[in-house]
């Protein structure tokens, strides 16, 4: 089961919220997602476990408790919404700005 873990402090490390899940059972990811400029947490991340009983357990045990001097909040993770391709015209394409004189 994937889980989706957010109000992270944003010093929280990957092995530390991996060691945290693995007293419900095995760990088999943690990711936790950074700003892709700054390298710097965004304060959320998923852990995958294989075991979907002691992922439920995982949740139903972290879900608002403390962690790293934060209030986590630990879900099911959903799955990705498609979204449309981002276009980068800004709106417009260049030929739309031309001088009428």
């Amino acid at each position: 089961m994937n889980i989706f873990v957010a109000k992270l402090n944003f010093k929280t490390k990957e092995e530390s919220l991996r060691q945290l899940f693995e007293e419900f059972g095995e760990v088999s990811s943690v990711k936790i997602v950074t700003d892709h400029e700054t390298g710097k947490s965004k304060g959320f991340g998923f852990v995958e476990m294989p075991n979907d009983d002691e992922a439920q357990n995982a949740i139903d045990e972290l879900n608002e408790s403390q962690f790293d001097n934060a209030t986590i909040v630990v879900n099911k993770a959903r799955p990705k919404e498609a979204r449309p391709p981002r276009s980068n015209s800004g709106g417009g394409s260049w030929g739309d700005n031309k001088r009428r004189y």
